[in-house]
């Protein structure tokens, strides 16, 4: 019997290797090949912490999500097909959209997803399997034989059956460089992501400050003369403590003679730092193929653009 949705039944054609599948090989068949990347980085930096990233991917997946899928057997819709219920509820804990938003969003937050068949002779179940759970295990021709999901220090390896049936299927974006797992969108848009984290850290930083830019307190005494360590230390504790921070804010600094307050910082005019940051957040929207008019980001918001957007 041929199984849905992927993978070859017992009547399907021998497969026959690429030529250049055992020069891929080489690279270690039959053992886990490692993602080349930091998952868990790019989903903290990109998806946990930047709005614009976080925003791209659920926007996405939510599109894609909401997409309707129909089975059609002779040219007319069959909505009690078995398919057909199979997406509509695809496991006990998920309903179709959820399963689906899940699997677009590991698709774009990784470059890859991962969907796991349950059933004996055909799927009674769909699950989404994280990305950075799972490692391919190259075969001697060089693709996939195998996947191993590791959580915990607890490994299962999900191979192909003896009637050539894979029970999972990997879904992946280009990646130019490599044979087995895709390219993600938050890795394309990575320095950018550091741009625009930075610039909130910045003016998070600033507002903690009450505002006003870090600076040096100068000492011009008589003749070259020089703060004690005691003097200093008192006057570095008593700056800290009476004029830093947003409870301080506004709170008037109060200068002896030979005291001076020099800023040292340069301006958010002066780093362009509104420019600098919008820049950003469109580059994030670029890797993700999203309008940036979509996301709110200024620069672009006319009623044409986002009419065509």
């Amino acid at each position: 019997m041929r199984k849905f949705p992927w993978g070859r039944g017992r009547d399907a054609p021998e497969i026959k290797d690429s030529r250049a599948g055992p020069l891929i090989a080489l690279t270690g068949a039959g053992r886990p090949r490692w993602t080349p990347r930091d998952y868990a980085s790019l989903a903290r930096e990109g998806f946990g912490r930047n709005a614009v990233a976080y925003r791209c991917v659920r926007m996405i997946a939510e599109a894609a999500a909401s997409a309707p899928l129909a089975v059609f057997v002779d040219g007319a819709r069959d909505d009690d097909h078995r398919v057909a219920r199979l997406l509509a509820k695809p496991n006990p804990e998920q309903s179709g959209a959820e399963w689906l938003e899940g699997v677009y969003g590991a698709l774009q937050t990784a470059g890859n997803a991962y969907v796991e068949a349950v059933g004996d002779e055909t799927p009674s179940e769909l699950w989404s399997l994280r990305p950075d759970r799972v490692r391919i295990v190259p075969g001697r021709a060089g693709w996939p034989e195998a996947y191993e999901y590791a959580v915990g220090g607890r490994s299962v390896r999900i191979g192909r059956e003896a009637d050539g049936w894979m029970p999972v299927m990997h879904l992946k974006l280009f990646h130019p460089t490599d044979d087995h797992y895709g390219f993600s969108p938050l890795e394309a848009a990575s320095f950018a992501i550091d741009v625009h984290n930075a610039s909130g850290e910045w003016n998070k930083a600033l507002l903690d400050n009450a505002a006003r830019p870090s600076g040096a307190l100068v000492f011009n005494g008589r003749d070259g003369e020089r703060l004690t360590e005691a003097q200093f230390a008192a006057l570095k504790a008593e700056l800290g403590e009476a004029h830093a921070g947003a409870l301080n804010a506004g709170r008037p600094l109060v200068l002896e003679g030979g005291l001076d307050w020099k800023p040292m910082s340069m301006s958010p005019a002066d780093m362009d730092f509104i420019a600098g940051k919008h820049a950003a957040a469109r580059e994030i929207a670029l890797a993700f193929g999203v309008p940036p008019q979509l996301l709110g980001i200024p620069g672009d918001a006319t009623y044409a653009n986002y009419r065509e957007a």
